[in-house]
């Protein structure tokens, strides 16, 4: 696809009233879209076969409302896809769908594609997607882990794989297992799908814990894993995150750029290095953070989007310029001090969008009703 934020509108005043200050410039609050209310929702509401499988669901355990949160999106038109991470018990189906309602307070999600496939314990069904990716042919890859209750008492029902399904017609095109290419204690995080310049299809999966990054070739039907240096985990946390966003460059090429979370510097590789494995001496260090850097998508452009842990601001880097902070500029601000989860194209509409909830609130199990989130219009100095 191409990259979304070309045809948006790339400057701003600084001295526009109302502008407020943050740690790398000004952010204008309501730049855009200011008459575009966001989509909000409180846990997870479903669009059962009937009453009585609703009931069924509820009764058994299946279903409960509130251990329902949406982490990762992707939109076509007006269709909103989403992952459920199975982090609790009660998440009836961890791929779903809805249509954007501007203005509402509350959405119905209908698994994707069906019901057959949010079985858990059926192997060719999903177990736990915590990542999906729509590319440029209109495909939905999916990243399931095949372990569910995360933070309860975790369990593995199946091996974890990448799932690719046909937007227009729902069906199952690819099933990619990733059991051979992991570990017992392979924590996978990110999907990155990438076309080389031949129209070959790569994935790319980051793995936390194995340092490592799977690559997988969809044409030979192969895959591998490229074990990163020590420097790219130096002083990580023993629970970490890998973050891997790819960046299209103007000329047609594609590079990848990754993080732990918890470590000082930023990475790349370019992607031709990676689909072929040979990645030594040639990832690059871009220099030391300035802070814990949350990274929550990009424009399928050059530009990335993060925000630094714990806080509600988003920031856009073009890696066109150099990483340096004085290139970070804010492009997004939560009114309710919800964090942005993600940050994904809208083509429709021209404009950029983001998944924000009270996750931290999600995950320390103090929700009541559940996890309140939003769809948002990013807004700010472009």
């Amino acid at each position: 696809m191409a990259p979304i934020l070309p045809m948006l509108i790339l400057a701003c005043t600084a001295q526009l009233a109302g502008s407020q200050g943050t740690k790398y410039g000004l952010w204008t609050p309501d730049r855009a879209h200011s008459d575009t209310q966001p989509i909000q929702w409180t846990g997870g509401q479903f669009e059962f076969p009937c009453a009585s499988t609703k009931s069924l669901f509820k009764s058994s355990g299946k279903y409960i409302a509130k251990n329902v949160i949406a982490t990762r999106a992707q939109l076509i038109g007006d269709t909103i896809y989403l992952a459920l991470p199975r982090y609790r018990k009660g998440v009836p189906a961890t791929l779903v769908k809805t249509t954007i309602q501007p203005g509402t307070c509350s959405t119905t999600f209908k698994p994707y594609p069906c019901w057959d496939l949010q079985e858990e314990g059926n192997c060719k069904a999903l177990q736990s997607v915590v990542d999906l990716v729509v590319d440029q042919n209109e495909v939905l890859w999916v990243l399931d882990t095949g372990i569910v209750n995360t933070l309860e008492t975790p369990v593995r029902k199946c091996a974890p794989k990448v799932v690719a399904m046909s937007v227009k017609t729902g069906k199952v095109l690819k099933t990619v297992s990733l059991e051979g290419l992991t570990s017992s204690s392979s924590r996978l995080q990110y999907l990155v799908v990438d076309y080389a310049p031949d129209g070959g299809c790569f994935i790319y999966v980051s793995d936390a814990a194995n340092r490592a990054i799977i690559v997988y070739n969809l044409q030979a039907d192969r895959g591998f894993r490229v074990v990163l240096p020590k420097a790219v985990s130096a002083g990580c946390r023993s629970r970490d995150v890998l973050y891997i966003a790819l960046i299209r460059r103007d000329c047609g090429s594609t590079e990848l750029y990754f993080t732990y979370l918890s470590t000082s510097k930023l990475f790349s590789l370019k992607s031709e290095y990676l689909r072929s494995g040979v990645a030594d001496g040639r990832i690059l260090d871009l220099g030391k953070k300035p802070s814990r850097m949350v990274i929550i998508g990009t424009d399928n452009g050059s530009a990335i989007f993060f925000r630094n842990e714990g806080d509600a601001e988003v920031y856009r880097w073009d890696t066109n310029s150099t990483f340096a902070e004085t290139n970070f500029k804010p492009v997004y601000r939560s009114q309710t001090c919800q964090l942005v989860t993600h940050a994904v194209p809208d083509y429709k509409r021209n404009t950029m969008r983001v998944l924000q909830s009270n996750f931290p609130d999600y995950m320390q199990n103090r929700i009541g009703c559940g996890a309140i989130q939003q769809l948002s219009h990013m807004q700010g100095c472009w």
